[in-house]
């Protein structure tokens, strides 16, 4: 089977590497990370194109908010002029978290990434756009 080898080591790639994103990003899980990166970045999102911008479906996205709602570290709140979409804001407790942990530990996920060299890390960004482009 042609790519056999590619698929398969693309495949155990990605599991080891969600297993390690969920360990080094601590107790919050890495979707959950990167929804406060979003959040903290660029303000309110309407819950459906966050849900695009950190690549879940809008079902995980509602999971996620419904957990970090819990947590007191976002809210949902109605859109000021559309009445069907719901938006997606930090809470203070969120931004405190935002600014306190979220440097250091998308700091320490990116560490991987420092065994690569200059050139492979270009060759791997090229490669995986490729395929994301691909997939889309």
């Amino acid at each position: 089977m042609p790519n056999r080898e590619l698929i398969e080591l693309s495949a155990r790639f990605a599991h080891a590497f969600l297993r390690w994103l969920d360990g080094a990003s601590g107790e919050l899980p890495y979707p959950g990370l990167r929804v406060l990166e979003v959040l903290h970045c660029q303000g309110p999102a309407i819950m459906k194109d966050l849900a695009e911008d950190v690549g879940l479906s809008a079902r995980n996205l509602t999971t996620l908010a419904d957990g970090l709602e819990h947590e007191g570290l976002v809210r949902r709140v109605p859109h000021p002029t559309d009445r069907r979409a719901t938006l997606l804001e930090l809470t203070n407790g969120g931004v405190a978290a935002a600014e306190c942990s979220l440097a250091p530990r998308l700091s320490e996920i990116g560490r991987l990434f420092e065994l690569l060299s200059p050139t492979q890390k270009t060759q791997l960004s090229r490669g995986l756009r490729t395929l994301v482009d691909g997939l889309d």
